[in-house]
């Protein structure tokens, strides 16, 4: 049997490009039934997977999943100990989907996991490096504050080395050694979870996002949520600051 085609909730040129999405929600949903947090991040899992696809097939180019902040290192040890198998597990199940040719990119410092996962992790960037049809950002040890922080350290290497003179730094210059080069801004950003700030989560990259707030908690965030949120993006005019 043929597979169904799914059909986009808006034309093409009122899509947003790139989606960025805080998973925010996974240990609630599991308390709510009776089970501990780490159950919640597996479910959390799979509805990213199943989201990934879903963006993909209605014709997103440009996805990032919040996954893991550089504040969450501070969580008890079982809940990160069974987030970084959770990461193993999806870095492998990724190889399995290679025909959907999605390019993986890590926004986030590799150097704090352990050196198997760093390995993993740079190994799977590798290998999808080249593919077209969807990018997606896994921030990963991710903070944003950090990463503008890293940028402007590198920056400031380049010209101490004589390579860069400061008028040469523009923004354009800057948003190039952030995670996310060669990525455009963030269009929406989605926080399912109830929660409404951006805790930490591209703040560069969201200086004209529209942002979409709702009490749905990831694990039951599906792609109806997600079409959801990509109609009330297109019924908003955006001006850039502009009348």
């Amino acid at each position: 049997m043929a597979k169904k085609q799914i059909e986009p909730p808006v034309p093409a040129d009122m899509m947003p490009q790139h989606i960025a999405i805080i998973m925010d929600g996974n240990g609630r949903w599991a308390k709510k039934r009776g089970m501990p947090r780490t159950f919640g991040h597996v479910q959390g899992a799979k509805t990213f997977h199943k989201l990934l696809r879903h963006a993909r097939e209605i014709g997103v180019k440009y996805m990032s999943f919040y996954a893991f902040s550089t504040e969450n290192w501070k969580r008890p040890d079982d809940e990160v100990h069974a987030l970084m198998n959770l990461f193993r597990q999806y870095v492998k199940l990724a190889y399995k989907y290679f025909d959907d040719r999605v390019r993986v990119v890590l926004l986030g410092d590799k150097q704090d996991f352990e050196p198997d996962l760093q390995k993993m992790f740079t190994d799977l960037e590798h290998d999808t490096g080249e593919f077209e049809k969807m990018t997606a950002g896994i921030a990963a040890n991710y903070g944003s504050r950090r990463e503008i922080t890293d940028a402007a350290k590198r920056i400031a290497r380049l010209v101490q080395d004589g390579k860069l003179q400061p008028d040469d730094i523009t923004e354009e210059l800057f948003a190039q050694h952030l995670y996310t080069a060669g990525m455009p801004d963030v269009d929406l950003m989605i926080r399912p979870g109830g929660e409404q700030r951006l805790s930490n989560f591209l703040l560069w990259q969201c200086a004209y996002a529209e942002f979409y707030f709702c009490d749905t908690l990831f694990p039951d965030f599906n792609g109806d949520e997600l079409d959801k949120a990509i109609v009330e993006f297109a019924r908003r005019t955006r001006r850039f600051g502009g009348l």
